[in-house]
C-alpha cells in the first residue's frame, strides 16, 4: 500500500505525464487496498465498524485521486492545443 509514497513522488515530478502516471499508481493502489479491506472483512480480521470506516475513507480518496488524473489529464491537452495554436 503505498498510495501516499507514489502521491509524494506525483508531487515532485518534472512533467504533467510523469505526474499523471505517478497518480495512476496511488490510484491503483488505493484500488488493491479495497480489496483487502473487503478481504479482512469477510474473514473476520476487522470488524464491522472499522471496515465501514475505513472503507469509506478508501472510496473518498479514489474519489479524490481520479478527480485529481482528470484535471490534470485536462489542463494537459489544453496546454497542448494551446501550443499547437501558438506554433501556427
Amino acid at each position: 500500500m503505498s498510495i501516499g509514497a507514489n502521491a509524494k513522488e506525483a508531487a515532485l515530478a518534472q512533467s504533467k505525464p510523469a505526474f499523471i502516471a505517478k497518480m495512476n499508481i496511488s490510484l491503483a493502489e488505493a484500488g488493491e487496498t479495497e480489496y483487502w479491506l473487503e478481504l479482512l472483512h469477510e474473514s473476520g480480521y476487522i470488524d464491522k465498524t472499522a471496515f465501514d470506516s475505513l472503507y469509506q475513507d478508501n472510496k473518498e480518496l479514489l474519489k479524490m485521486l481520479t478527480a485529481i488524473i482528470k484535471s490534470t489529464r485536462e489542463s494537459l491537452k489544453k496546454s497542448k492545443k494551446e501550443a499547437e495554436s501558438n506554433n501556427k
